[in-house]
């Protein structure tokens, strides 16, 4: 036991032990600087030496660019490109999202659903009277233009069937028509050449079922009117309603403009379609000042 203690006194003497660092001049071998330390005191120096170098290099990494250097480190490049495709995919997700609103509501227009469907899917449900508002607000006119065109081949209409349609509907625009109506070429309406911000107004009584910008076609507003009767107005400026407004006969819904990567020039591009089918609206619309 006495050993075991005098070997233990001897590890702790040895660790405590001080010891003299001297530095002299090698010429004239006078003392110039001198400092005592323990094998303790050297540990200690060690593990501060070795924490501050790593704290140092850990400072160093995370708060400067070098980090950029480490191999599998995203450097700040391709962060603000991850961050520039996060922005595009975003915008690709909202475009996605109103191409499928889009064609959802031309679906809906060219199926020929009923006044009170369009109402209950497009409009927030409000009370039975507003809802019933839109078929309150149908003319006499609506039931004879759907009585005779029924009868009728969609695109054979006689000349007095055209006299009285024309005089049913309001011309959304008057000008010159730059193109015409060509389903072959899948130019399902007409171009009406305008100047800049043009009234544009709506054909016949109606409840607007899509007021959205497109890529192609810019601003478009497409009205659902009574008895199968859809309009649609293409390439706008500005539109002046929204989706579930109800418009009258000769309202301003919009104003001209060239709006989409379809458009060559200020005009409105009108569609005029009869239970889902497209027909020529010159036949319907005198665009004439005459």
């Amino acid at each position: 036991m006495a050993k075991e203690s005098n070997n233990n006194k001897s590890w702790k003497g040895k660790l405590l032990d001080q010891y003299r660092m001297i530095i002299v001049n090698e010429k004239t071998f006078e003392e110039q600087f001198y400092f005592r330390l323990s094998r303790l005191n050297l540990i200690v120096l060690i593990i501060l030496l070795v924490s501050s170098i790593m704290g140092g290099t850990f400072f160093l990494i995370s708060s400067t660019p070098v980090k950029e250097f480490i191999p599998g480190y995203p450097s700040s490049e391709l962060r603000l490109e991850a961050m520039k495709n996060t922005f595009l995919l975003d915008s690709i997700v909202k475009v996605t999202q109103q191409q499928e609103k889009f064609l959802e509501a031309i679906k809906n227009s060219l199926i020929g659903k009923d006044n009170q469907a369009i109402a209950k899917e497009y409009i927030p449900p409000k009370n039975e009277s507003q809802i019933a508002e839109y078929s309150v607000t149908q003319v006499k006119e609506d039931s004879i233009l759907r009585s005779r065109v029924i009868q009728e081949d969609k695109y054979n209409f006689t000349r007095s069937n055209e006299t009285n349609l024309i005089e049913l509907l309001f011309p959304p625009a008057k000008g010159e028509i730059s193109q015409k109506f060509d389903p072959d070429s899948k130019h399902y309406g007409i171009d009406i050449a305008l100047s800049e911000n043009y009234p544009i107004k709506s054909i016949l009584g109606g409840r607007v079922i899509f007021a959205e910008w497109t890529s192609e076609t810019g601003n478009v507003l497409i009205i659902k009117h009574s008895k199968g009767l859809t309009s649609i107005y293409k390439h706008n400026s500005t539109l002046f309603k929204k989706q579930g407004d109800l418009v009258s006969t000769g309202e301003v819904i919009a104003s001209a403009g060239s709006t989409g990567k379809f458009s060559t020039g200020i005009h409105l591009h009108f569609e005029l379609w009869l239970s889902g089918y497209p027909v020529n609206p010159i036949d319907f619309i005198n665009f004439s000042w005459d």
